[in-house]
């Protein structure tokens, strides 16, 4: 029994809205795999070709330099595509981007503007383009042959419509989220360099020699991975030295894990470090990973390393030798690469001779040791240290703050038994006792730093500090001019005469050279 005409192109439409439906369903899912665009485009197309009846499918989309169109997917092409590009308004492509407008031919070869420089469609079906949208601006065109002749041309337009609308929207959610990563990427780099700088070794204060055999040190062990033991007493700035080490190693896009080992514990100091499992001990409600594990391709500073306990000391000693561990309350080995940068104020040779740290540990920890000297022992760098300290003070308070001489003169007879930190406490209290933004001598004796016995021995030793040869080859000129002035009891002519200048060369080499001249 035959169906009358009507009742076929009824039921040939309904065949292909169910067909068009179920492509749609399949396109929808295939664009919700993945929020990068460039993985699903050829996905989408031989959605429509296999399930659409839409062949020859073509995805161009605009170059944001150029504002051309470039072929980004195609459809069983069989030469490249992706250096074919259209301007808006060339060909029958440019012509879509260009007005904005779907463009339905029924025979392509009759179309003189048909370009052909993909080589693929029939010349004699329909060809269908649709522009890809967002919101009101054209961002590329979607455009394939239909199967069946002139049948529903309108219907396949609207289908293809559809798909571009999709299309569209991942275009715009692949675009936001390219854009975050790379504010993202921005921003980690602006930090990266900001953190860099202010750990570089050029920002790091200290003229001494003793100083620059540090800096030496730093630049020298930051390249490898060596394990470094950095000793010094509380307050001269270890953190900052394993800080450096860090952020100038070619582990410093890694993570920089820090830890008190006097913080802490045993129990508590072997979760932390090592983490532990679901269950573990009560309280232990989720796994945990530890600081290592978090250090893992980077670096963990180790602070305070000589106050762990024996029992201890063995656990940290296994992944300090192999670079493995067991969480608490786990039996799963893990492996990680860290670099150790470890620090004490101990004396750890008495302390392994006394046996309360192992000697295998020891010799482990000290491959690399890093002496910072104490800041009683480089008086010289108190001035270029204060400035630096007074700037930072500065920008913490929002205002502008300079430290005078006759501070300068105070500060150097100080004896400094908490080092460098006790030095940055001295000059805050002393700018908020100083008037106008000055710190002179009365506002660091109104901070409440006294004159020790010991300090006044210092003082009076400046004037019999022993003979130094100023024409040592191993000393800068900064050194010379420093030790001759100290030898002649910072009186600047008798110096002079210790370094055959006159008195007006030595003046100009202590403001060249920014030396603090010492009021004895």
């Amino acid at each position: 029994m035959n169906l009358p005409n009507s009742d076929v192109m009824e039921h040939h439409h309904k065949n292909l809205m169910e067909t068009q439906l179920e492509t749609l369903y399949l396109v929808s899912q295939i664009l919700s795999q993945s929020l990068d665009f460039r993985e699903t485009q050829s996905e989408v197309l031989k959605v429509l070709n296999d399930s659409g009846n839409l062949h020859h499918g073509m995805i161009s989309l605009m170059d944001e330099q150029s504002s051309d169109l470039l072929v980004s997917a195609m459809h069983e092409n069989p030469k490249p595509y992706n250096l074919v590009r259209y301007k808006p308004g060339e060909g029958i492509v440019g012509k879509i981007m260009e007005s904005c407008v779907p463009l339905v031919i029924e025979r392509i070869s009759d179309e003189e503007r048909f370009l052909d420089r993909l080589g693929i469609y029939n010349p004699d079906l329909p060809f269908i383009g649709v522009p890809i949208t967002i919101g009101e601006d054209c961002v590329g065109v979607l455009a394939a042959q239909p199967m069946g002749g002139l049948v529903a041309l309108d219907k396949h337009q609207r289908f293809l419509e559809m798909v571009a609308n999709l299309i569209g929207q991942q275009v715009c959610l692949a675009k936001k989220v390219e854009d975050q990563q790379e504010a993202l990427k921005t921003e980690r780099d602006s930090l990266r360099r900001k953190v860099r700088g202010e750990h570089g070794f050029s920002d790091m204060v200290g003229h001494s020699r003793s100083m620059r055999v540090v800096f030496e040190q730093l630049r020298q062990v930051a390249k490898w991975n060596t394990t470094v033991l950095v000793r010094g007493e509380s307050g001269t700035g270890k953190e900052l030295i394993a800080n450096a080490i860090h952020y100038n190693s070619p582990r410093a896009n890694g993570p920089f894990i820090k830890l008190n080992c006097a913080a802490l514990p045993d129990n508590l100091l072997e979760s932390e470090l090592f983490g532990h499992e679901k269950g573990a001990f009560t309280g232990a409600v989720n796994q945990r990973k530890g600081r290592f594990e978090l250090a893992n391709s980077g670096t963990i500073f180790l602070d305070e390393i000589g106050e762990i306990t024996p029992a201890f000391q063995a656990k940290l000693l296994r992944v300090l030798q192999e670079g493995e561990f067991e969480r608490v309350g786990g039996i799963k080995t893990h492996h990680v690469d860290v670099r150790v940068v470890a620090a004490t104020n101990k004396n750890l040779e008495s302390e392994v001779q006394e046996g309360n740290f192992r000697e295998d540990l020891y010799y482990r920890l000290n491959v690399m040791p890093i002496h910072v000297p104490p800041l009683r022992d480089r008086p010289e760098d108190i001035p270029a240290l204060s400035q630096f300290l007074v700037k930072k003070i500065a920008k913490s308070q929002g205002r502008v703050l300079s430290i005078e001489d006759s501070a300068l003169a105070l500060l150097m007879r100080h004896n400094w038994p908490g080092n460098v930190r006790e030095l940055e406490n001295s000059l805050e209290r002393s700018a908020v006792m100083c008037r106008e933004g000055r710190i002179n001598g009365d506002a660091i004796n109104l901070s409440g730093m006294q004159t020790s016995p010991q300090s006044i021995f210092l003082k009076t030793s400046m004037t019999t500090a022993p003979n130094v040869d100023c024409n040592d080859p191993d000393l800068d000129e900064r050194e010379r001019v420093v030790a001759a002035l100290e030898q002649a009891g910072w009186v600047q002519a008798k110096a002079a005469r210790l370094l055959n200048m006159t008195p007006r060369q030595i003046a100009y080499r202590i403001q060249t050279l920014n030396i603090q001249v010492k009021q004895i």
